[in-house]
């Protein structure tokens, strides 16, 4: 089976989401986005899970004014909390099984 990565580069990111520059890099270094291919911001593409938190936290920064060391524990918490939701499904799946 072939797996398909969808990339955005920081560039199209800027002119398909009317973000700046400045928010992707401060958002990648408080640690809400890491560039699977890049060594500076001209040069970043981002996976599309990436852009999905970039996107959030985006949000999170503009709407609710809070920094992006806030955002970040924001993002993180909502990482943990889906990945929580995905383990509890397994395991009532799991469950069923047996009942």
């Amino acid at each position: 089976m072939t797996e398909i990565l969808l990339t955005v580069s920081a560039s199209e990111l800027c002119l398909t989401e009317s973000i700046t520059e400045e928010m992707i890099l401060a958002a990648v270094e408080s640690g809400v986005a890491e560039p699977v291919e890049g060594e500076d911001l001209v040069n970043w593409v981002f996976d599309s899970t990436s852009v999905h938190w970039l996107k959030k936290a985006i949000r999170l920064h503009q709407d609710l004014e809070i920094d992006w060391v806030a955002v970040a524990m924001v993002i993180d918490l909502l990482q943990q909390k889906e990945s929580l939701q995905r383990e509890n499904q397994y395991i009532r799946q799991q469950l069923k099984r047996f009942l």
